[in-house]
């Protein structure tokens, strides 16, 4: 089997090769909805879908692609922006873009294999829409928000085009991240975003009205940084959050949290543990489970044993 081309998690390119990468594809009708990594493995795993056939193929599922597939001027577009490489015979795509209110978001290429990859997936979308209904509950404006532990931008993003006012963080520890939120943040015609290579809040100063975080919440073997929670049953990166937030909110601001939850013998160690900080910091705070049961595929590896199941949970904490 040929080997393939390396390819960086994300292009370290000029972003404006990148940015008119994004707005040549939206000119095109484009649309894609990235789905989780099992069911990509699983659908590119049939003999039709082994060579692209489509755009979609080639920028939402990955596929290699013959070079004839593309008309000339996209496909050079690709090529400036590092967004496909040669490899053999056909060309193999490294990034994707997917859809998200209305908007078009590069990240990584599947698989997300590398450790600094940038991924975006259905958790986005459960996040950014838990991100947005607690924005249209709110009674006071947001002046200040920082999305922690970005990636592709898009909770951040989506914060920014509904508080054109408001100065809006990105924070990541993950140079690729950034690079792909800086474009992201430009293709949805944002101003309003602020970029920071961070960990936690460590690089950005004062209080926030909003504070809002996907972070990884999986025990990964490969300790990906998009995936890799560390901690007690991946809640490490979880709880550091809670903790970074409750000295940061500003009188009125909140957290939203969303993340996994691994339950053991009908309980739900995370859970307490937030909330033991919340009430610690003086904080009121709900908690709720979006859903019950995801990735179960995951219980079968050894670091799971004893968890019954992983609920995706969304944690709003809020200061008086």
């Amino acid at each position: 089997m040929e080997a393939r081309s390396a390819a960086p998690a994300f292009p370290e390119v000029a972003p404006e090769a990148l940015l008119a990468l994004t707005r040549a594809v939206r000119e095109t009708g484009y649309r894609f909805t990235t789905v989780t990594p099992a069911t990509h493995a699983r659908v590119n795993a049939r003999a039709e879908n082994r060579r692209a056939q489509t755009l979609r193929d080639v920028l939402g599922w990955s596929r290699p692609f013959t070079p004839d597939l593309l008309p000339p001027d996209l496909l050079a577009t690709l090529e400036r922006a590092g967004a496909a490489i040669r490899d053999g015979a056909v060309w193999r795509p490294t990034v994707r873009l997917s859809s998200l209110d209305g908007e078009l978001f590069l990240h990584s290429a599947y698989p997300p294999s590398a450790a600094d990859a940038v991924f975006f997936g259905p958790d986005t979308l459960r996040f950014v829409s838990g991100v947005l209904a607690h924005l249209a509950e709110r009674t006071t404006p947001v002046r200040r928000a920082v999305d922690i532990g970005c990636g592709s931008g898009a909770a951040g993003i989506c914060i920014a085009k509904r508080a054109p006012e408001a100065a809006v963080s990105l924070v990541d520890i993950n140079p690729a991240a950034l690079r792909a939120a800086e474009v992201n943040a430009a293709a949805a015609g944002v101003g309003n975003i602020h970029l920071h290579r961070s960990d936690m809040l460590q690089a950005v100063q004062g209080d926030f009205d909003l504070i809002v975080s996907n972070p990884p919440f999986m025990i990964d073997r490969g300790a990906r940084a998009y995936r890799h929670g560390g901690g007690p049953l991946g809640a490490g990166l979880s709880l550091r959050v809670v903790e970074a937030a409750r000295e940061r909110l500003a009188p009125g601001g909140s957290l939203v949290l969303f993340t996994g939850a691994a339950i053991v013998d009908g309980e739900d160690p995370f859970r307490q543990a937030a909330g033991g900080l919340c009430e610690a910091a003086g904080l009121t705070w709900e908690y709720r489970e979006f859903d019950p049961d995801a990735y179960g595929e995951e219980l079968e590896d050894p670091a799971y044993a004893g968890v019954e199941r992983i609920a995706l949970v969304i944690l709003t904490a809020t200061r008086a």
